[in-house]
């Protein structure tokens, strides 16, 4: 296993993690019980992972019930994190970023998870119905009060992560260190403002759902229904995917697994650790076999043609204003080729096609 830094900060993390989505019954996810949750950490751990993701939402508490009672004796052995925001209850004040909501579900989460304190505590999206500065600050006193030592963000646009980050910046709060998201071969929208944003500043991404919902096992066929005993069977498809490029992903991903004599979901899984700003990619299981399987991600290291293929295949094409932005700063301006010529080796991420001629 090899590691990185958790954002900008000094906090160690395996660079793959494990999600916790299929511990407990309530989220038709994997209903893993206990015997399969102390055995799939100790699995984890026995192979260097030291990074371990949940949420109170995962089974409406029951993941971090059984994540904490798995990790008695080794708490202080991992990075642990977990997530709040979305509804437990009924109870309309059992939601949102709310001060209310989230002290008392930092409180909830401690005492499930059985610790005093989260290596990192992330909101699971933007809450449009509470001031953002009662969300920043509220974190800021869980850090000051040492109930959470780093906090995240998690399914935010760039507007509103931005928006976060200079306020907390602003009133001198603690800052937001890893933004949690959704990305993967066939889901590459946040290579068109996110990623950039987070280079910028220095927000470490952790990737959830990196293989799409298992669509990019290579387990689902064209035209067909989907096989018994899968996800997309049992819970349907939660992540949309582009049909006809993803299944042409898909077919490249088969040849490059095929070369490496390995399965497509290691590939997918090595591609995206090449990208920029990943801190951590979280992968989650209902088999020992398969979490194994993705671990060895890890150590797969894929040739630059290898990249360059499934880049071609899988890339969505490149949305405005960002199109502008690359033709500005790589066709139009002299100064990025003078000082990063390396960058522009292979002739850079963007071509020019002013003076092009037209094939329609």
């Amino acid at each position: 296993m090899k590691y990185r830094r958790l954002g900008n900060t000094g906090l160690i993390v395996s660079e793959l993690a494990l999600g916790t989505m299929q511990f407990g019954s309530g989220m038709n996810m994997g209903g893993l019980d206990q015997r399969a949750t102390n055995e799939m950490i100790k699995s984890v751990l026995d192979r260097g992972v030291n990074f371990i993701d949940t949420a109170d939402v995962y089974s409406t508490g029951e993941s971090e019930t059984l994540v904490g009672n798995a990790l008695k004796g080794l708490r202080e052995e991992i990075v642990l994190a977990t997530k709040f925001r979305l509804p437990m209850s009924d109870n309309l004040n059992r939601s949102g970023a709310t001060r209310v909501n989230i002290m008392r579900g930092v409180e909830s989460s401690l005492k499930r998870l059985q610790t005093d304190y989260l290596d990192l505590y992330q909101v699971h999206g933007w809450d449009s119905n509470t001031p953002l500065e009662e969300t920043v600050r509220t974190l800021n006193d869980l850090v000051r009060q040492g109930k959470v030592r780093y906090i995240g963000l998690s399914n935010y646009l760039s507007w509103q992560a931005a928006t976060a980050v200079m306020m907390q910046e602003q009133l001198n709060l603690e800052k937001f260190v890893t933004a949690q998201m959704h990305y993967s071969l066939v889901g590459r929208g946040l290579e068109h403002e996110f990623q950039s944003f987070a280079e910028y500043h220095k927000l470490g991404i952790l990737v959830w759902s990196p293989l799409s919902g298992g669509f990019l096992s290579g387990k689902y066929g064209r035209g067909g229904a989907a096989p018994e005993g899968t996800r997309f069977a049992e819970a349907g498809q939660f992540v949309p995917v582009d049909r006809e490029r993803g299944f042409e992903t898909v077919d490249v991903l088969k040849a490059v697994a095929g070369e490496h004599k390995c399965s497509p979901a290691r590939v997918a899984l090595a591609w995206l650790l090449t990208r920029p700003a990943i801190s951590s990619v979280i992968v989650a299981a209902r088999k020992i076999e398969h979490l194994e399987d993705n671990l060895r991600a890890s150590d797969l290291e894929l040739s630059d043609d290898d990249l360059k293929r499934l880049d071609e295949v899988s890339h969505p094409g490149t949305p405005y204003p960002k199109w502008m932005v690359l033709q500005l700063d790589v066709a139009e301006d002299p100064r990025p080729k003078a000082l990063h010529p390396e960058r522009y080796a292979d002739g850079g991420e963007w071509a020019d096609l002013r003076g092009t001629q037209w094939k329609g």
